[in-house]
């Protein structure tokens, strides 16, 4: 057995903060006790984090392997960088973001959204699409503010950017990653590196996820009956790299998931609080629905680049397809005779029966060894869906359906400068053209009479512009400010008994920011710090429920938001590792006409008009909490012939309102998360056991709820403990 140097181990303890999947790539090993460059492409460009004018954070190597060993989906993401929350009413399959508050609470399948999910380069615009798993990355980029100028479509609240671990040329390597815990909960990720050639590489990626039921039935008398899933998820990567001006990447990729749609719990909160009632037990539910989703989606990309001297040419071609969907649940979340006993029952149903996305982006780069260099590209996405909503009586027959399909074309050209004034000053530019065209048509109303006409166009077309300068004041420390100017094309929702199809304008937003990040104590550290404010003029929300189950969308006249985001982490000793991040948002509706409809049963805080309705200027934005604090920790002591390490990471975010109107019964309590992992690699890390554990203090909390029928909410996730090993060829 070969023997090791003190330093030597503390090098491969450094290695070991990498997961499985970073160690198959490639890597410059890192100074013990100093902290690793950090390239992002938040500018579309490979750049040291620094030097780019953007709040951006990124997530990545064990801390990403961490968040996600509790089978958690890309919810888990929630609170884990300044300003990010993510929720979801529709569990697994249906992630909501926002980004410094900024967000669209929206349950329609056809949902746009103010913060862009781009995976692997590529705009996953349906709501259903952003819910892709996450494994075999190489890291998560959060972009905070507009990034119109550069980045797909409706990019006004910012951007969450996957990147996938990619082929390489350089050999055969791989890892496996196996975890098992509470209920069940098992994840096996696995991913493998293969040379075909000196030209060809094939990397190959996998993701199994199980959980046993564990919520009983108390109407039927069932037992483990809800809150399980399975879920795989395959990709494939090919490379091809002749020589060093051309390469190629294929990717397919696809994704099944079944289990059961999120659970609504009738009358779990306590009238004239935001408290659980008495005796509520989280693994006791008394529903006489049926619950049930399914979904696949499936996809595949073309990304090309030619090297030509001093221009770099790309393609991007994306194609995503939702082939199957359906997600079916007891809305009420109760039942017509026993308690918690409902007015009146609901049962619906969400289904996509087909929708197809595709994209095409070109781009140009130059590469001037001199001060002025810059990108330009045209971009087009079309994308064509049907969707609808099945409605059931208390025997679980299908009592009406309403199918919609939606049309949209889009097409962008975009372009920006830098310019590097002095050594030290840099001042970038951007413009980008937007043309967005929706089609909507309701194509079938069964048993069921809609209000108003049966389709709508909607046409839209915007300049944007963005302006920002860097400034090193030093080798370790750079100042920045940014203006940027965002767009979202208009939302259609589709048509009710009630309500006929309505459509909420286009929204744009006006964002000022500047910070400044540094490394410190000789690399040691590095910190940075971000404060913003912005406007939004015609922003688009969604009345959810009040007195009758009815989505509709609005405009707000304006919407104001402002803030700080700083994040520091760094050596204490060289085996000792913490960081720390926080961010403050403040978020504010500014229309004095605006009103909607209050709940039957809970307590409004809000003044009421004249029609009985809620007046809502003044209020904060859902699902938008003023603190998002992080900290974590990690431990490493050299060991035999490896490591033992011990970690803990800690979340937390403020209350947040769930609706546009302000209620005792649905202002969501503060959450604080917290996971611990204590572990052993060896072999300079190759192989890895640990124990594992999240949501360790067990805080259970109401995310989110229904306003429209009773006091139903839905909660957040158990805790987990588990173990896991990992392994790596």
């Amino acid at each position: 057995m070969i023997k090791l140097s003190k330093m030597h181990k503390r090098l491969l303890a450094l290695s070991a903060v990498m997961p499985m999947a970073a160690l198959a790539q490639e890597s410059q090993p890192t100074e013990a006790g100093k902290m690793e460059v950090v390239t992002v492409t938040a500018q579309r460009r490979a750049e040291n984090v620094k030097d780019v004018p953007v709040s951006v954070s990124t997530i990545k190597g064990e801390k990403l392997d961490i968040l996600i060993s509790g089978g958690q989906d890309i919810r888990v993401l929630a609170g884990k960088t300044p300003s990010l929350n993510v929720e979801s009413s529709t569990g697994r399959v249906f992630p909501r973001f926002y980004i410094r508050g900024y967000g669209n609470a929206d349950f329609s399948v056809f949902a746009s959204q103010p913060v862009s999910l781009i995976y692997d380069d590529i705009v996953q615009e349906n709501p259903i699409l952003k819910g892709y798993p996450m494994y075999d990355l190489a890291n998560v980029e959060v972009l905070r503010g507009p990034q119109g100028t550069l980045f797909g479509r409706n990019t006004p609240a910012g951007v969450v950017k996957f990147e996938s671990a990619k082929p390489s040329l350089k050999g055969i390597e791989g890892y496996y990653n196996l975890s098992y815990g509470t209920n069940a909960t098992a994840n096996i990720e696995a991913a493998a590196n293969i040379p075909l050639s000196n030209e060809w590489a094939l990397r190959a990626s996998t993701l199994r996820a199980h959980r046993d039921d564990y919520v009983n039935n108390s109407f039927t008398g069932q037992k483990d009956a809800y809150e399980g899933y399975n879920e795989h998820a395959e990709r494939v990567q090919v490379l091809y790299q002749p020589n060093g001006a051309f390469n190629a990447l294929f990717n397919v990729h696809q994704r099944t998931t079944t289990g059961d749609s999120r659970l609504f719990r009738a009358n779990i909160i306590k009238k004239g609080t935001n408290d659980f009632v008495d005796g509520f037990d989280p693994e006791q539910i008394a529903i006489n629905g049926k619950e049930g989703q399914e979904l696949t989606t499936r996809g595949a990309n073309v990304r090309l680049s030619w090297d030509i001297g001093q221009y770099k040419l790309f393609s991007i071609t994306g194609y995503e397809t939702i082939s199957r969907y359906n997600s079916r649940g007891d809305i009420d979340g109760g039942n017509p005779t026993n308690f918690p006993a409902v007015p009146f029952q609901v049962e619906t149903a969400s289904f996509i029966p087909d929708l197809k996305q595709y994209s095409q982006e070109f781009r140009i780069e130059s590469k001037y060894a001199g001060p002025l260099n810059w990108q330009a590209g045209m971009y087009y996405f079309d994308e064509d869906g049907q969707a609808g909503q099945d409605n059931y009586n208390v025997a679980g027959d299908r009592t009406s359906r309403v199918v919609s399909q939606q049309k949209n074309k889009a097409w962008a050209a975009f372009g920006s400068v830098n310019y590097n004034v002095t050594d030290a000053f840099t001042v970038r530019g951007g413009l980008r053209f937007t043309h967005d065209q929706k089609e909507f048509n309701t194509l079938e109303a069964t048993n069921i009479v809609l209000v108003g006409p049966n389709g709508v166009d909607e046409s839209k077309h915007k300049l944007n512009w963005d302006l920002s300068g860097n400034y090193k004041l030093n080798n370790d420390v750079s100042l920045y400010a940014r203006i940027a100017t965002g767009f979202r094309a208009p939302s259609i929702a589709a048509a009710s008994t009630s309500v006929p199809i309505t459509v909420a304008d286009a929204e744009t937003i006006t964002s000022y920011e500047a910070g400044v990040k540094a490394d410190l104590w000789n690399r040691r550290a590095r910190a940075s710090l971000s404060v913003y404010d912005y406007d939004v003029k015609n922003q688009q929300l969604t009345v959810v429920g009040g007195n009758t189950n009815v989505t509709k969308l609005i405009n707000a006249a304006k919407t104001k938001g402002r803030g700080v985001e700083g994040e520091i982490e760094g050596f204490i000793t060289n085996d000792f590792k913490v960081s720390a991040s926080a961010s403050y948002n403040f978020t504010e509706i500014k229309d004095p006409s605006l009103s909607v409809n209050k709940c039957p049963t809970c307590t409004v805080l809000d003044p009421i008009n004249a029609a009985g309705r809620v007046v809502i200027d003044g209020n904060a934005l859902p699902q938008a909490p003023k603190w998002i604090l992080n900290a974590t920790a990690r431990y490493n002591y050299p060991l035999a012939d490896g490591n033992l390490f011990v970690l803990t990471d800690w979340s937390y975010r403020s209350k947040v309102n769930f609706f546009l109107y302000e209620a005792t019964e649905f202002t969501g309590k503060p959450l604080t998360e917290g996971g611990v992992r204590v572990g052993y690699n060896w072999q300079g890390g190759k192989y890895e056991v640990a124990v594992f554990g999240r949501n360790i203090t067990d805080q259970r909390r109401i995310t989110g709820a229904i306003d429209f029928n009773n006091l139903t909410g839905f909660i957040n996730e158990p805790r987990v403990w588990g173990v896991q090993f990992k392994g790596g060829f």
